[in-house]
């Protein structure tokens, strides 16, 4: 999981307006850190099939909202890839 701290600096870079911690862009930041914690993790760990499904499931919910987020707002979408150098 994340620590706090680190949780902190995700949304103070891509929090929206003060208090923001529910926008598309927040909570997409946050899952990319947790795939590419979760990544690592299954390099050493090639056996842990419960993490593996885990990172499965993150992976397809945050396609839903960067399909949400391309959708609705183009601009903020291509930011968004670009910021977390995301493939499209």
């Amino acid at each position: 999981m994340l620590e706090y701290e680190r949780k902190q600096e995700i949304i103070d870079l891509h929090k929206r307006h003060e208090g923001d911690t529910g926008s598309p862009e927040v909570q997409i930041a946050l899952m990319t850190e947790r795939i590419n914690y979760l990544t690592e993790h299954l390099k050493t760990h090639k056996k842990d099939f419960h993490s593996q499904r885990g990172l499965l499931k993150l992976v397809g919910r945050r396609r839903g909202l960067l399909n949400y987020l391309r959708d609705r707002s183009p601009e903020r979408y291509q930011d968004l890839v670009a910021k977390l150098k995301l493939r499209k």
